[in-house]
């Protein structure tokens, strides 16, 4: 099965993760050797294939839309970015692939990782530079 963008599957295969997004004003910084970011008021995620920030974190404005980081739920308190589509990108292959926390009892993703705040942190104190998770069916 290819991957499009919108098309709510998550992708399957060996990926890294990139880095950890949160919401500073929502809990503690996360402890990790990863590398960390505080997600700021007008963060956002380009889902658009045509913009040339396709894929990647950008400054929400008018001429940028895109998948808002400070949510009013918090699903996005806490992110891993996953490094699908990143290198190189390919527009409309699908972006802003994440393992984040889950909806309440475990509802669908639009595509990416929905785990509970305890299993998320466990994986964070697991994880390493160069650590990778597996996506399988």
């Amino acid at each position: 099965m290819l991957k499009r963008e919108g098309d709510g599957t998550t992708p399957i295969g060996r990926f890294s993760l990139r880095q950890i997004l949160y919401r500073a004003d929502r809990g503690p910084r996360p402890r990790s050797p990863l590398p960390l970011r505080a997600i700021r008021r007008y963060d956002g995620w380009c889902e658009d294939p045509s913009d040339q920030n396709y894929n990647r974190l950008v400054k929400l404005s008018p001429r940028h839309d895109g998948d808002r980081l400070t949510r009013d739920d918090h699903l996005y308190d806490l992110i891993i970015v996953l490094g699908y589509n990143d290198a190189p990108r390919v527009r409309g292959r699908g972006s802003a692939i994440f393992v984040h926390l889950a909806r309440k009892g475990y509802a669908p993703t639009a595509g990416c990782i929905g785990l509970s705040r305890h299993d998320l942190l466990m994986m964070l104190a697991q994880a390493r530079r160069g650590s990778r998770i597996v996506v399988t069916r």
